[in-house]
This record gives structure tokens, C-alpha cells and sequence, in this order.
């Protein structure tokens, strides 16, 4: 039985606690914060309650194996998962409103033609069939496996190609230029855009393996926690400490203990030690650098992306007096009127602090849920939309200050004025606000700026690449966003899967 230290109590950290410790080892989480979840957090206040992290799910086949391996009850008992339908609603400048069904292909065929003419449905549906053979190749690799030991071959895009004029060379085109070429409606390629641009990835430089994410939402659906994905948090840390994991708050990791050329444990910021055989790390590892035995991590071959390229969130919950209309879609896009010059804010190395006007997409959430309300004569409303990190210490590529003064408040307000296109009268209807910045992410993950994460994808060079789930010094192992395969509550669970299989001496694989 080996002493294990697990770094933070993210969803990736509690799911490979709950593995390690049912496989006899004794594990304890040390967590800076005061709570479990990370990003996955909770906002209460009034009868009103919000999620602060992600609101929907996808791929809950990865929570059902963790439930089916770590104890005796399944998924389903320990939470209710609700199936959102319709799975998304789109509106776009030029009034266009377009209504997704939830992973029904001759459903979404026959609203596109609805929304955008006949044979947009089946120009779509014929880019999902290449995003499904994009799938079935990046899946186990990418998904499933432990990462390589030469990984640049993902930095390939696997993303079929069937229309010339791409440009010159062998290099396959960006996720925009698929979808201008491939969809030829700019609403449509806003449309897939969306799911990269949700990550803060500019879909002009995204590769088009990209569209796989849209792909799985239409074929294994989106899903709501009851209660809200927070509720995913609680019953992940419930089967914990059923298996007996302790968990240590207020208890930050200053760098690892280094004995013998290998992993020895942790110490503490108040200067105390935890003696362990074994570490895994839920954050950014460059962090505990400094106590290695010298490492010389600036010319080691293991590949870590860091948060470079993407952004991070700002975050508006609202409190609404009047109830939540019959039929009302769960999540709406507003999509942005200029989307060039959008994005050509969101990527710029050094913003404005705020975006152009019809610059902004925003995303609206409406969960259908009395457990987010104080009665049914109000409802409970979650906006948000990608934006630059903030500024940290340690510069990012992309930043703004969130903490200037007004900033935050500038800025929710054109979030607000946008949404007001999916949720008519919204000014008039609103009691009070929260809002959300990069500096709270920040502080909620412990990540500099606030970046959040987005999933390993191949191609563009490799550039949504992450760290390997073991690392190359003997008794470290990572996991969680910015480690293989990369950010999203599924990728937490199978980065879990991966790194515990490895710690139990198999190849790694979250099968």
C-alpha cells in the first residue's frame, strides 16, 4: 500500500482519489481552498443558486465508470441527470433563431433547413460524418490512452480532407476555413466556430479535428445535473470519503520533496510536510519546480503547454423577478454580429478592456430546475462569454485587468444588453447581479490569469497539447486540465482514469 499526496481538489483530482484509494493505497487530498470542486463551485444567495463553473455535461459515460469502479452505487443514485432538450437554441444578428434538438440528426437536418435554406441540414450532417471518422481515429489515442512518448504525430490533423483550395503546402486548414468552405453560410460556420470559441480558441487558428466537439454533443447529448453540475462535485467527494480519502483544506502545496531522485512527498506553505510515496498533481506542475533537485526544466523533452493561448470566462448570474417561460431553451447562443472583429479582439496581445460594439457572443443559461429558484415567480439566469485573462504576475499572452476600476461592471453590462436577444426584457426583470471575472477563476484554480483550459485536440502543430499524465520525475503523475488529455469535466475524468492506471502499474487507459 503506498502513501499517496493528491495536489487539489478539482473534479479530476476527487475522481483520481476515489480510483487510487480503492485500489488499497492511502490517499490524501491537500486542497488551498476551503472546499472541494475547483472550477465546479456553487453561488447561493437569496433562494437563488447558480453553478460558477460549467452548467452542462457531456459524456457522462465517463462519471458512470468512476461510479461503477470506485463502489456499489451507480451514477444515477447518487445524482439525477436530467437530458436537455432542445440541446441548444442560436440566435443570430440578422434575426435568425435556430432550435437544436438534442442528439437527433434528422431533427438538426430539418431545422437548418428550417433556419438556413434546404441542404444546409445535410451540408452539416455530411461535415459530422467527417468529424465522426475524426472521433473514431482520435478517440482512443487521444482520449483513452496514456500519451505517447513521442507525441508530436497528434500535432497532424486527422480531420478529412474533401475540398481543394486550402492553400498552398501539405498543412490542413484551421476549423474556420473548414467551415467557410465546407458550410458555405457564415451562420452556419458561426455556428461550429462556437464550440471551439467556447474553449477561447480562435477557430481561425484551431484545427479543424475541432469539430468532433459538436460532433459529441449530437451523438452522446448534453446533459444537466439536477440541482446543478455542483451537485457531480458533492457525489464525486461523497464516494471519497466513503473510501476513506482524507482531505486536508486550507492546506496549500508550496513544492514537492525531492528524495533519492524522486518524489517524496509535499511541503506545505505553513512549512509542514506530508511524507508520500506517490504524487499526483492537479495543477499547472511548473508551479512546484523550484524543489526539484535541480531539473532542468527549460530543456526537458516532456511536452507542457501552459496557459498560453487560451482565455478564461466572465461570468454573470442574474436574479430575475417573473417565472421562466414554457418551452424556453435551456442554452442560447447570442451570437456576435461582427465575429471578425471579435475575435480579433479576444486574441489581441493586448485588448482593449472592452470589445467593439457587436463583438461579443454570449452564452445564456436557463436551467428548468426549482432548485435554483426561491419559487416559481422568479428565475435564476447564468450569462457568460470567453474574454482575455487577467493580468497575473507572470504575464500571459492575452490579458486585461479585470480589477480596474469598472471594468467588470463595463463589461457585464453589454453581456446583459446582448442577451436581451434571447431573453427579451431582461433589463427590466433583473434584482440583483453577481458577477464573475478572470480574478475569481483565478482564485477558485490557483491558475495565473484565470485561463481556462481547453481539451486536447490534434493538429495545428500541436498546440492543445498537454503535459503527459507521468511525468519524468520517478513518483510525480498529473492530471486535470493542463495535463493529458486536457480540459472539460469529461477530459478531468478520464485524465483520473489514466494517471491512476499508471500509478497501478498498467499502460494507462481510462477503459
Amino acid at each position: 500500500m503506498a502513501r499517496i499526496a493528491v495536489i487539489g481538489a478539482g473534479m479530476a483530482s476527487l475522481a483520481a482519489a476515489a480510483r487510487l484509494a480503492v485500489g488499497g493505497h492511502q490517499v490524501v487530498v491537500l486542497e488551498r481552498t476551503g472546499t472541494y470542486g475547483g472550477a465546479v463551485g456553487r453561488l447561493a444567495r437569496d433562494g437563488f443558486a447558480f453553478d460558477t463553473g460549467p452548467g452542462l455535461l457531456t459524456l457522462p459515460a465517463v462519471y458512470r465508470d468512476l461510479f461503477v469502479k470506485t463502489g456499489r452505487r451507480p451514477l444515477e443514485e447518487c445524482v439525477e441527470l436530467v437530458e436537455v432538450d432542445p440541446a441548444s437554441r442560436h440566435v443570430f444578428a440578422d434575426g435568425t433563431d435556430l432550435v437544436l434538438p438534442n442528439a437527433s440528426r434528422s431533427g438538426t437536418i430539418a431545422a437548418m433547413d428550417a433556419a438556413f435554406g434546404p441542404g444546409s441540414g445535410e451540408r452539416w450532417s455530411e461535415l459530422m460524418v467527417r468529424a465522426r471518422e475524426t472521433w473514431e481515429v482520435m478517440r482512443r489515442p487521444m482520449l483513452e490512452d496514456a500519451l505517447p512518448e513521442d507525441p508530436w504525430p497528434f500535432g497532424r490533423d486527422p480531420y478529412p480532407m474533401v475540398r481543394r483550395g486550402f492553400g498552398p503546402g501539405r498543412s490542413k486548414p484551421s476549423l474556420a476555413k473548414v467551415a467557410a468552405a465546407e458550410l458555405r453560410d457564415p451562420r452556419m460556420a458561426a455556428l461550429l466556430e462556437s464550440h471551439l470559441l467556447a474553449h477561447g480558441i480562435d477557430p481561425r487558428e484551431g484545427p479543424a479535428s475541432a469539430a468532433v466537439l459538436p460532433y459529441l454533443e449530437e451523438t452522446f447529448g448534453v446533459w444537466y445535473v439536477r440541482g446543478g453540475v455542483r451537485e457531480l462535485a458533492r457525489a464525486v467527494h461523497e464516494r471519497c470519503l466513503e473510501r476513506r480519502v482524507d482531505f486536508r483544506f486550507e492546506a496549500e502545496v508550496a513544492n514537492l520533496l525531492v528524495a533519492e531522485g524522486r518524489t517524496a512527498g509535499v511541503r506545505l506553505a505553513d512549512g509542514s510536510e506530508v511524507a508520500a510515496d506517490i504524487v499526483v498533481a492537479g495543477s499547472p506542475v511548473p508551479a512546484f519546480y523550484s524543489d526539484m533537485g535541480g531539473w532542468d526544466t527549460d530543456s526537458s523533452p516532456w511536452p507542457f503547454t501552459g496557459p498560453h493561448s487560451e482565455g478564461s470566462r466572465l461570468t454573470v448570474h442574474l436574479a430575475l423577478r417573473g417565472s421562466r417561460p414554457s418551452g424556453t431553451a435551456h442554452r442560447t447562443l447570442v451570437h456576435a454580429a461582427d465575429r471578425d472583429r471579435a475575435l480579433d479582439w479576444l486574441t489581441a496581445r493586448r485588448p482593449a478592456q472592452l470589445p467593439p460594439p457587436g463583438a461579443l457572443t454570449v452564452t445564456v443559461l436557463r436551467p428548468d430546475d426549482p432548485a435554483t429558484r426561491p419559487d416559481e415567480g422568479h428565475e435564476a439566469v447564468t450569462l457568460t462569454a470567453v474574454v482575455p485573462a487577467h493580468e497575473p504576475a507572470r504575464k500571459l499572452v492575452r490579458t486585461v485587468d479585470w480589477n480596474a476600476p469598472g471594468a467588470a461592471d463595463s463589461f457585464a453590462d453589454l453581456m446583459v444588453a446582448a442577451a436581451e436577444a434571447a431573453v427579451p426584457g431582461l433589463r427590466s426583470r433583473e434584482l440583483w447581479r453577481e458577477v464573475r471575472t478572470p480574478v475569481d477563476v483565478e482564485r477558485d484554480t490557483g491558475v495565473a490569469g484565470g485561463a481556462v483550459p481547453a481539451p486536447s485536440l490534434a493538429g495545428a502543430g500541436g498546440i492543445l497539447l498537454r503535459s503527459a499524465n507521468r511525468s519524468p520525475f520517478p513518483g510525480l503523475y498529473c492530471v486535470g486540465g493542463w495535463a493529458h488529455p486536457g480540459g472539460g469535466l469529461p477530459h478531468a475524468g478520464m485524465s483520473a482514469a489514466i494517471a491512476s492506471d499508471l500509478v497501478f502499474g498498467g499502460p494507462g487507459g481510462s477503459r
